[in-house]
């Protein structure tokens, strides 16, 4: 099974990009399932309804979250009745949303996917290695299910190596988002998990973390509110993973990363 993950989709540059080149993507990769990190979409924070449909057809399959899930007004409805829209699953029991998504692919395979925040330097919500722990008791990759995809939504990168070997051999791919950063490590665990710290963004890089230099700039040399964030509208660049799976036991075969367009130089997976 080819799976690609999409990382975080920052203001309509990321979610241009993602329209310009996903319907291509998935034809050329042969993909069987589309992830894409949408917490971000709506003007650099939260999402909405329209968005998350917008994404859906163009060939994403599920839109995980993460911290700023709940920013927009009136999303909170929608993402309580949207199942492939995925929100973190440590969050307090009676949270609204789906807390995992389990889908099948057009050949009839099934695919789990959940996301975690972290804790270090994070608002704090569930404790994640003991949420990831029941999870995997209860999702077991090869048996119950047919592949598992773990979004690990933080900022220390300690903390989602440990989550990565908490999960290794019992996940096809624990992918690190949230920093926007694409980070170098991607590769496969020792029990064959593949593994990335940090997948980036799909937004514009002439930003900090995507959003317009100004604003954040002035926060860190005035140590006092500036002008209002919002996302950079420079040419974005696309970055995802791509995980092949192996058929019988839902481990990694093959990880590389794929970067196209924008500032970043361009990547594609073997």
């Amino acid at each position: 099974m080819r799976i690609l993950f999409c990382g975080d989709v920052v203001g309509r540059p990321g979610r241009d990009i993602l329209t310009e080149h996903l319907p291509g993507l998935r034809e050329e990769l042969a993909l069987d399932l589309v992830i894409v990190n949408g917490e971000n979409a709506a003007g650099g924070f939260g999402i909405t309804a329209d968005i998350c449909k917008s994404l859906y057809q163009v060939g994403a399959d599920v839109i995980t979250l993460g911290n700023h899930a709940w920013d927009q007004r009136g999303t909170e409805s929608y993402i309580e009745t949207d199942r492939r829209l995925v929100r973190a699953r440590n969050y307090p029991k009676g949270t609204p949303g789906s807390a995992g998504a389990l889908l099948r692919t057009r050949d009839g395979r099934s695919v789990f996917v959940f996301q975690v925040l972290t804790q270090l330097f994070m608002d704090p919500i569930g404790e994640p290695f003991a949420c990831v722990e029941e999870t995997l008791q209860e999702h077991r990759l090869g048996q119950s299910v047919d592949a598992i995809v773990l979004d690990i939504h933080g900022e220390a990168t300690a903390e989602k190596q440990a989550l990565g070997y908490l999960a290794d051999g019992r996940v096809s791919l624990a992918v690190g988002t949230h920093t926007h950063v694409p980070t170098a490590d991607h590769r496969i665990l020792p029990k064959g998990t593949a593994y990335i710290s940090d997948v980036g963004m799909c937004g514009s890089y002439e930003s900090i973390i995507g959003l317009a230099i100004d604003a954040p700039l002035a926060r860190f040399t005035r140590k006092r509110p500036g002008p209002r964030a919002a996302p950079a509208d420079g040419e974005a660049t696309l970055c995802a993973v791509l995980v092949e799976t192996d058929n019988d036991t839902g481990l990694a075969r093959h990880v590389g990363v794929l970067r196209q367009g924008g500032v970043l130089r361009e990547a594609r997976p073997v």
